[in-house]
């Protein structure tokens, strides 16, 4: 592969030529948690400092809930090696080996579990710039290609410490990188929230116009309660798993309602297809509604389209005199979905 000028290729990838390739051995110091023989029953305790492993750690944060394991903080005079510090990086060994989270002030002075593993970076190495290093598809991928196990992979401190990672020439350029990232991960917070904050008003608005609560101008009729089966024919998918084929007429399942994701589907002969569809198709204005797994969530097919679908899912013909739009709005309710037990689907 051809490199542009001022440009070397290196074992972290194509970088500045005034950067430098470094292992984590070089620049960190790697820390595996206690054997859990060292942890006495007497030092855990309710009110401790949380005891960190795989099940707290995730894509970038630790999470912490009132399940999570807590130890005295006796244990952390007994064995201070394993006292996390402001600027360390942690990751589980076994399961989710590509996830990691760094130690942040307000987590300082909690302790290393025995199925988690630290980096400590040296002076030279920033702690925010590394640990926006090891989110990266680069080295999550990396790490889950040199994970040792089958069934789950392992991580040591043998692999972390060859991970390469490219280093700019001065502090100053991994703290302006570090910032940077971190402004878009502070936006991108912000717009979590409000995007929370929109679907609680949703919600809100939903509670009171599916309910009758509030009415919209000019409607005053006294409404009626229907079952689904008496709006709806009712119908699910093929019993058999088809044989799929690289390309033809989509088969829709449980994970494209659940998404919306109608593009990215499995696909089967159109042979197969003609013989799904004898009695009934899926048109547009049905609706689809999960039925196995995920219970009630539903898709108005608002397209022309040409599918079949799975036992997972039910399709719903709405009569004529009703809105499967509004039916469609109706299964996002929380009584909606608590109403209809999939065996009478």
């Amino acid at each position: 592969m051809e490199v542009r000028p001022g440009y070397k290729q290196t074992e972290a990838g194509v970088i500045p030529e005034e950067w430098e390739a470094k292992q984590i051995g070089e620049i960190a110091s790697i820390k595996t948690g206690p054997f859990g023989t060292l942890l006495k029953a007497s030092e855990y305790s309710k009110d401790g400092v949380p005891l960190l492993s795989v099940g707290e750690i995730r894509e970038g944060f630790l999470r912490i809930t009132d399940d999570t394991p807590r130890v005295s903080k006796g244990i952390t005079r007994r064995l201070p090696q394993y006292v996390l510090r402001t600027g360390d990086i942690v990751f589980g060994r076994k399961g989710g080996v590509e996830r990691s989270a760094l130690i942040r002030q307000e987590q300082d002075g909690w302790f290393l579990g025995s199925d988690g593993i630290a980096v400590r970076p040296a002076k030279e190495a920033k702690s925010e710039y590394l640990a926006a290093q090891f989110q990266s598809a680069r080295i999550r991928g990396w790490l889950l290609q040199n994970a040792i196990g089958t069934t789950m992979p392992s991580l040591n401190q043998a692999i972390l410490h060859r991970v390469s990672v490219p280093i700019p020439p001065t502090e100053a350029e991994q703290d302006a990188i570090a910032q940077a990232l971190s402004d878009v991960g502070t936006l991108l917070g912000a717009l979590d929230r409000l995007i929370a904050k929109k679907r609680d008003l949703k919600q809100a608005a939903m509670q009171q116009l599916l309910t009758g609560r509030t009415r919209l101008p000019g409607f005053h009729e006294e409404w009626v309660e229907k079952r689904l089966g008496d709006i709806a024919e009712i119908k699910d998918g093929t019993h058999q798993t088809p044989k799929y084929v690289e390309s033809g007429v989509p088969f829709f399942s449980v994970e494209n309602v659940t998404s919306g994701d109608f593009t990215n589907t499995k696909f089967i002969s159109q042979a197969e297809h003609r013989l799904l569809t004898r009695s009934f198709k899926v048109e547009k204005g049905d609706i689809l509604m999960t039925r196995i797994g995920s219970i009630g969530d539903c898709k108005l097919i608002d397209w022309n389209v040409d599918a079949s679908f799975y036992v997972s899912l039910a399709l719903l013909k709405i009569r004529r005199g009703y809105s499967a739009a509004f039916i469609c709005h109706s299964s996002e309710s929380k009584l909606f979905k608590v109403s209809i037990p999939p065996e009478k689907y």
